[in-house]
């Protein structure tokens, strides 16, 4: 079975801060009420390293229901156990993700614009990655922010569910999910606070009180 997509990830960079690790992260994502902790390292490691890395993260996840994405990465997600991936641009084509991974990964791709989001869209992908929506910390040479509107046009123009990224704070989740986003995926709000797990709850809290009022 597929691991659901769910509305809150959580993003383990942890060249933004050094007081925890990767594996530490998670717990406390977990903690929190995330959905998915997505593990993300830019830093030159060894497969190794990536590779051990993200076993201790699935097995600190184990006896949650939060999905482990490995960012990047299939050959570390196969080696791993990792049952999910996020591609970038320059990644593996998802074709070839799909076949290595099977049909039961949950695959995401990366969008920053409407033509690149229907051709994203239009491959074997569960869901994709929308943004930078306000900005990012994460990242050397980003692709222009999105805002609400940029973020709407896509939602409209794709049928797969958008998760939005790019210096996401909780009081902005209400926009982004009117804006049709599935979920939101969160880094520094969350890794860089001195509680993560309490960031994290700040961002759930924010979710379900969206979704109550959509059901009343």
């Amino acid at each position: 079975m597929k691991p659901p997509l769910g509305r809150l990830h959580v993003i383990t960079d942890a060249t933004l801060q050094d007081r925890y690790s990767h594996v530490e992260l998670a717990g406390l994502a977990a903690a929190g009420g995330a959905d998915a902790v997505q593990f993300r390292e830019k830093r030159p490691w060894t497969t190794r390293a990536l590779v051990e890395t993200a076993t201790l993260m699935r097995r600190a996840l184990a006896r949650t229901a939060v999905c482990l994405v490995a960012d990047d990465r299939v050959d570390v997600a196969l080696a791993a156990g990792v049952r999910a991936v996020h591609l970038g641009r320059d990644d593996l084509d998802v074709a070839t993700a799909r076949r290595a991974l099977g049909p039961d990964a949950l695959i995401g791709g990366t969008a920053n614009n409407v033509p690149e989001a229907l051709r994203v869209a239009a491959t074997d992908v569960d869901y994709l990655g929308v943004g930078p929506v306000f900005g990012t910390r994460s990242k050397t040479n980003p692709a222009p922010a999105l805002g609400v509107d940029g973020l709407r046009a896509i939602t409209q123009a794709v049928s797969k569910p958008v998760i939005a990224i790019g210096s996401i704070t909780s009081d902005r989740v209400e926009a982004l999910l009117e804006a049709g986003a599935h979920g939101v995926a969160v880094i520094s709000a969350i890794v860089c606070q001195p509680d993560p797990a309490a960031a994290t709850r700040e961002f759930r809290d924010a979710i379900d009180a969206w979704l109550r009022v959509r059901a009343a």
